[in-house]
């Protein structure tokens, strides 16, 4: 690939002031479409999804562990395979210390549709601590269109959904797939797919994630 042009340091300047400009443009549009997203319209979830986990069974409601707001990756796992995709299993890497997303009101989980004999394994080659179920046993992964069936097989996709809780009712408020998925890397990121956004306590204020009280 051809390397970039050798310049002078006035020269640079003037370059970057000028691609700057572009920058704060599409951060601007971000933004809008950050307030758009969370003023989209929400749907009850009524249907009765029961995961297993580590800590046994688990039904949707479960995963927000009581707090308002759930993120769901849904991670490309399919039964028959021996190892979760690589490549969203380089998204989980990225997945930074869930302190700060708890912080905020908000729970993470993955769920996978292999069986949960078969995450297990995976999740401790991989070192991760984060919540991942399995739907072997339910529709949640057709339901909300990340196993989809072409030519009669059923094919896998990674997704995200976002979920927002009202007392004991599931509302589905947020589901996106590929395109922006490959624009996140953040907790930020995550919350700002969500229905309260990045300061659902009136707070944006970052903290060790060893000194948050949640």
């Amino acid at each position: 690939m051809p390397q970039p042009e050798i310049v002078s340091r006035e020269q640079w300047r003037a370059a970057r002031a000028e691609l700057l400009v572009k920058e704060e443009a599409v951060r601007h549009a971000r933004d809008v479409l950050d307030e758009e997203r969370r003023r989209l319209p929400m749907v009850e979830v009524d249907t009765e999804y029961v995961f297993e986990g580590g800590d046994g069974k688990a039904g949707l409601l479960d995963l927000f562990e009581g707090r308002s707001q759930l993120v769901v990756y849904h991670f490309m796992f399919a039964p028959e395979w021996e190892a979760g995709c690589p490549n969203c299993s380089a998204f989980l890497d990225q997945i930074g210390h869930l302190a700060h997303l708890y912080a905020r009101d908000t729970s993470f989980a993955a769920v996978s549709r292999a069986p949960f004999t078969k995450i297990l394994p995976f999740k401790a080659r991989m070192g991760w601590t984060v919540p991942w179920l399995s739907s072997y046993d339910n529709d949640f992964n057709r339901d909300f269109e990340v196993t989809l069936e072409q030519d009669g097989r059923l094919v896998e996709r990674p997704g995200l959904s976002c979920f927002l809780r009202e007392h004991d009712r599931v509302f589905h408020t947020y589901s996106t797939s590929e395109g922006v998925l490959e624009g996140l890397g953040s907790i930020g990121g995550l919350l700002d797919l969500t229905a309260l956004g990045r300061t659902p306590d009136g707070s944006d204020r970052v903290r060790y994630h060893d000194e948050y009280e949640y």
